[in-house]
């Protein structure tokens, strides 16, 4: 029968780690470190003391089945697996110990060698890991930015649970479809890619998506590239979320900003941007010899009589007609047309390319069905018509600033009222 070497005081205190000898169930001898675990002061608090006094109450049934296992059935030398248990320690702190124990021989005597390694800090930090995770699970779960990474084809890879409030689909549908499924415009993809590529990452970038109702909505994209080992793009990692509430905030600002909130016209600091972006393009087109392409066309239109309408009827009878004005106006338009009111009852109207003829033609048209237009007085019920007045102007080589583009309109719109109204006039 082969028996282990006998175990002696110096080898055990010489142990960096905690150990315990313990003779039918008594402690006797602690190491050093093992004193240092326990938090005593002097060996007497540890020694002929149970090991089971140092284990902690929940532990203390496993801890005793593990001992009696090994005392039953094992030889000197045996030892069995490291175990983690509680441990209390004199001053009644709670330390998470890796434990192992091996049967030896202490003075003669068959003894149970108990060792162990600290693994509190370690414990505790794999809680606080766990209660990390579990809190950022929580988080990625409520989050309202979808997470999602994609390959360099633009299959997705993975996506994030928050898919599902804005788009409407599971994260399994998505994963493994082109991201570019999800647009309504490819342009809008397109966009994306250029400006991933070229700065690597974007921050707040405009697009819109479907979702499975088929609702588009507006969404933010913030997102990075991926590059493998060689430095090859790898695909795309960010998030995105859906901006429809502030887009259409800001589509409605815009709106009001820049609207004639009575007609629903653009107002006079657009019309003018207007006026002025079509001045210049004009204005490069001439000096580059453009000369196949007509020059833009300018309407000032004024409704007859306003002052009487509202002094007669009341200011909303005047609005009514400024109204019934801008809608005939509007209808007689092309889709490159562009309308607004300057104020009181003056309008104006862009016609880019368009001849003198053509711009008188349609100046005419408007004139026309303005006097078919019939309104009815809010107290008499007689029927009521409206005139205009139109000054016409092409845009002029002579024309060094769109004020003097303005100026001939409104000088040929004066000539019209003074003419007696209802009238076109071209200007010179």
């Amino acid at each position: 029968m082969t028996h282990s070497p006998e175990l002696h005081t110096d080898t055990l205190d010489a142990l960096p780690t905690p150990a315990v000898v313990a003779v039918s169930g008594q402690i006797v001898h602690a190491n050093p470190a093992c004193l240092v675990l326990l938090e005593a002061e002097q060996a007497d608090q540890v020694l002929g003391r149970s090991y089971s006094d140092f284990t902690h109450p929940l532990d203390l049934a496993r801890a005793r089945r593990r001992v009696q296992a090994l005392s039953q059935g094992g030889t000197p030398g045996q030892r069995n697996q490291s175990t983690s248990y509680r441990m209390q320690t004199c001053c009644g702190n709670t330390r998470m110990v890796l434990l192992a124990s091996a049967k030896v021989l202490w003075q003669g005597q068959p003894a149970l060698l108990v060792s162990g390694i600290d693994m509190t800090h370690l414990d505790r930090l794999q809680h606080e890991m766990q209660e990390s995770e579990r809190n950022f699970r929580r988080l990625f779960e409520k989050m309202q930015d979808v997470y999602y990474r994609t390959d360099a084809q633009g299959v997705v890879q993975h996506v994030g649970p928050g898919v599902r409030r804005v788009l409407g689909y599971e994260p399994r549908e998505i994963e493994g479809r082109t991201a570019e499924s999800y647009y309504p415009q490819s342009k809008d993809r397109d966009a994306f890619k250029v400006a991933i590529l070229e700065h690597g990452e974007v921050s707040d970038f405009p697009g819109q998506m479907v979702r499975r109702d088929g609702q588009v909505i507006d969404i933010s994209i913030s997102s990075h590239a991926l590059y493998d080992q060689r430095g090859q793009f790898a695909g795309v990692e960010g998030i995105y979320r859906d901006v429809t509430q502030r887009k259409n905030l800001e589509r409605e600002l815009h709106r009001l900003a820049s609207t004639d909130m009575l007609t629903g016209l653009s107002n006079r600091r657009v019309l003018l941007e207007a006026a002025e972006s079509l001045f210049l393009a004009s204005a490069g087109a001439g000096d580059s010899g453009a000369a196949a392409t007509p020059a833009p066309a300018l309407l000032i239109l004024d409704l007859d009589h306003f002052k009487t309408i509202n002094d007669r009827y009341g200011h909303l009878e005047g609005d009514r007609a400024l109204i019934e004005f801008a809608a005939v106006v509007r209808a007689e338009l092309r889709g490159s047309d562009v309308v607004g009111r300057m104020g009181g009852e003056e309008f104006a109207v862009l016609l880019p390319d368009t001849r003198d003829t053509e711009a008188e033609a349609i100046a005419q048209r408007i004139l026309q069905q303005l006097r078919l237009r019939q309104l009815w007085s809010g107290d008499d019920q007689h029927p009521r018509g409206m005139t205009a007045s139109i000054g016409v102007a092409s845009r002029l080589p002579s024309d060094r600033h769109l004020r003097d583009w303005l100026d001939r309109a409104d000088k040929a719109l004066y000539q019209a009222k003074h003419l007696g109204r209802d009238r076109v006039v071209l200007a010179d």
